[in-house]
């Protein structure tokens, strides 16, 4: 968790700098949604999370 949030932080917050009070939940809404379906991970054969979860129940 602490990993996550330090990317949350560092990928999402210190670069879109100051937000207004409501655009913080939409920011953390849409990079969840990008972290889980879209970006690739070398560990997971460079697939998504939900597509290789997707993957792997496929295979069993």
């Amino acid at each position: 968790m602490k990993s996550f949030f330090a990317i949350l932080k560092t990928e999402c917050f210190y670069q879109e700098g100051r937000l207004s009070t409501t655009e913080p939940m939409q920011t953390i809404d849409d990079y969840i949604r990008y972290y889980n379906h879209d970006r690739c991970s070398l560990k997971l054969k460079k697939l998504s999370p939900v597509a290789y979860r997707t993957q792997l129940e496929k295979a069993a």
